[in-house]
């Protein structure tokens, strides 16, 4: 083992069942609600030859689960199976009046959903009275009250009392745990569910969940399938994404965009289509739509953000939470508000104005900052709205708009919340002074920590006392920093900061300095090499 990767394992209190999990030590699905009321539902359901429908969400979770419920159904001899992704421009989020009116017309008697159903009430309260069923699998915020649906598998439920860790699952990583049921009742053979774990994975790292226990297994078992995935489309998006390893940042930068460019731009039936195909010339030709959704994404929300980040730059009156509003595409929102809390370390809302008088947008937070407990309390100023503590989405009504933005920064203020930006500082694992030993067996070593997230944060190196034997700036503007760092041992590694700050440009080379860096594998020509991006510079 590389001796910076001993220390790493050493500071971080690393366990070899964290380093090499085994598959036998997931939690047993029998620990979530109604699992078995589900289970049950499903038995019947295919022993009466009966349709079921499953409602899932537009995201890279909801796409992902909707695709793995279906393949699951499929495996414990339901026939026939048909997916309904909500419209981000029609629907919202949830479940909408479209999905009665839909399962009126087609005859089905059950609904699954995945990634979504915990708040929708009455939906589910008028689908019953339909005599159609609904079996939820969840994993948002729920209300003190559940919907009153035949089973709502869902650890954030109030009166859960299974294991903690299974909070943390993504909508993706419940419908998998409903899999693992129908495993144990012998509905679907055993060992045919771990081909589902390559979308758990997308979905798990996409919605940015807490990578402990539960999660650990289940992504590091999802890195091994997806890397040798059998399904077409995802081959050809990663074909065309030049995606060379399955890393966390490969799957949250260039696999995961492209899947929920589709939902922010057009339809997600698109990645949802390209997850599904066994066709490889529909797969090349999904996947070739999905680039291009991308790009002209990176187009819409760069202009929008740079409009904001103007406004904001000209604003005197500042407000603990970012809320900005305009007429912006919908799509984009979420991206931009994250972008906001990057640039300003404040949380933010970025909302648009989707029809007259109505403002739909999405929330970024970070800390201690809960985003859906701050719906919760301005509840009276909006028309909806829900999420996660980082991350959340609401409707608000125009005239509405300044009592919303007063009671969000009022719930801020009452939580009398302390050095947030606390949260987002850089802080090293591993101290280094010999750079020799940021080599390739390093990497590889690192590797076998992957994929990194929430939870298992991607490791940060201290350089101490390394000398800067070459800078200069790079990109179109000049704003990117290149720095050749030598160590006392007399190893070199090369570092880059995207859109440095001005101050790190034309620092002493004479004296020392201390770095925050994390070291990446450089490929050209066939020839790798570590380098590493550049985070702070100390001293």
């Amino acid at each position: 083992m590389n001796k910076i990767f001993t220390q790493l394992v050493e500071s971080r209190h690393f366990r070899q069942d964290y380093i090499n999990p085994k598959y036998e030590d997931l939690i047993s699905p029998s620990q979530l609600p109604d699992i078995d009321k589900a289970v049950n539902r499903i038995k019947k359901a295919i022993n009466a030859g009966e349709k079921i429908l499953i409602y899932g969400d537009y995201d890279v979770d909801g796409v992902t689960a909707s695709t793995l419920m279906e393949q699951a159904l499929k495996m414990a001899g339901v026939k026939e199976v048909e997916i309904m992704l909500p419209d981000r421009f029609i629907d919202g989020y949830g479940m909408s009046s479209r999905l009665i009116k839909h399962a009126k017309e087609h005859q089905y008697t059950l609904i699954i959903t995945v990634d979504c159903g915990s708040r929708n009430h009455a939906i589910i309260d008028e689908l019953s009275r339909e005599g159609i069923d609904t079996i939820v699998t969840d994993h948002h915020e729920c209300e003190d009250e559940i919907p009153k649906a035949t089973a709502v598998i869902n650890p954030h439920r109030h009166d859960y009392e299974g294991a903690e860790d299974l909070k943390n699952l993504a909508g993706v990583g419940v419908a998998f745990k409903l899999a693992q049921s129908l495993v144990e009742k012998n509905l679907i053979k055993k060992g045919q569910e771990k081909w589902l774990l390559d979308l758990v994975l997308l979905g798990t790292i996409c919605d940015s969940m807490v990578l402990t226990k539960e999660n650990r297994i289940l992504t590091y078992y999802g890195k091994i399938v997806l890397e040798k995935t059998k399904r077409p489309g995802l081959k050809e998006l990663m074909k065309n994404a030049e995606v060379r390893g399955i890393t966390s940042e490969t799957i949250g930068f260039r696999i995961g965009p492209r899947l929920n460019a589709a939902g922010r731009l057009a339809t997600a039936k698109i990645a949802l289509d390209l997850l599904r195909t066994i066709s490889a010339t529909e797969a090349a030709r999904l996947a070739s739509k999905l680039e291009e959704l991308n790009k002209a994404r990176r187009t819409e929300q760069h202009s929008a953000t740079k409009e904001i980040i103007e406004r904001l730059e000209q604003t005197q009156e500042k407000s603990p939470v970012i809320i900005e509003t305009g007429k912006w595409h919908e799509g984009v929102l979420g991206i931009i508000a994250g972008r906001l809390v990057e640039e300003y370390h404040q949380p933010a809302f970025v909302l648009s104005e989707v029809e007259d008088g109505i403002f739909k947008g999405s929330g970024r937070s970070f800390g201690e900052f809960n985003l859906a407990k701050a719906l919760e309390y301005a509840k009276d100023t909006i028309e909806g709205g829900g999420g996660h503590a980082a991350a959340a989405g609401v409707q608000v009504k125009a005239k509405n708009l300044d009592a919303f933005k007063q009671k969000i920064n009022e719930y801020y203020d009452s939580l009398n919340l302390k050095d947030q930006t606390r949260f987002l500082k850089s802080t090293a694992d591993v101290d280094i002074v010999d750079l020799k030993d940021i080599n390739l067996e390093l990497m590889e070593n690192l590797s076998l920590l992957e994929p990194f997230g929430p939870g298992n944060e991607e490791p940060i190196f201290c350089l101490k006392d390394a000398f800067i034997v070459d800078q200069r700036r790079m990109g179109e503007s000049g704003s990117h920093l290149r720095l050749d760092l030598k160590g006392k041992d007399g190893g070199v590694v090369k570092t880059i900061a995207f859109s440095a700050p001005n101050d790190w440009f034309n620092l002493n080379e004479q004296i020392a300095h201390t770095f925050l860096i994390k070291p990446t594998v450089n490929e050209w020509n066939g020839v790798r090499s570590v380098e590493a991006r550049l985070l702070d510079i100390l001293t």
